[in-house]
C-alpha cells in the first residue's frame, strides 16, 4: 500500500513497484489509511510523513495500536528530513526510513528488506 498525497511521487512509486512485480493499492487521503489497510491487510505500507491534514507519523502509531495492523511493517518516506526525524519516526513504529528525493535502487532495496520472503 502506497499512503502519498502528492499525485506525481505516488504514481512514481506505485509504478516502480508495479514494474518490480509487486501489487499496490495507492491511498491519497490520509484519512482513508487506516481504513484501507483494515479491508486489504497488505503486506507493507509505504508511508509519506508530510500528508496534508494528517501527520504520518499520528498514523504510523495508530497502526501500531491496532491488533490486525500492528505487524505489518512501514516504510516511512519523507521529503522534509531534519535532524532527529528518522529516530522519530522509528520510535513511532516505522521500520524503514528513506528521505526525498528517493532513487529508484534504494527504495526498492528498502522495500524488499521490508517484506517476507
Amino acid at each position: 500500500m502506497v499512503v502519498e498525497d502528492n499525485d506525481l511521487n505516488r504514481k512514481l512509486f506505485c509504478d516502480v513497484l508495479k514494474a518490480n512485480g509487486f501489487e499496490v493499492e495507492p491511498v491519497a487521503d490520509g484519512n482513508l489509511v487506516l481504513e484501507t489497510a483494515r479491508s486489504m491487510t497488505p503486506d507493507l505500507i509505504i508511508m509519506d510523513i508530510q500528508l496534508g491534514g494528517i501527520s504520518g507519523v499520528d498514523l504510523i502509531e495508530a497502526a501500531k495500536r491496532d491488533h490486525g495492523l500492528s505487524a505489518i511493517p512501514v516504510l516511512a518516506v519523507t521529503a522534509f528530513a531534519a535532524k532527529g526525524d528518522e529516530e522519530r519516526i522509528r520510535a513511532a513504529g516505522a521500520a524503514g526510513y528513506l528521505s526525498k528525493p528517493v532513487s529508484i535502487s534504494p527504495f526498492m532495496n528498502a522495500v524488499r528488506a521490508l517484506l517476507p520472503l
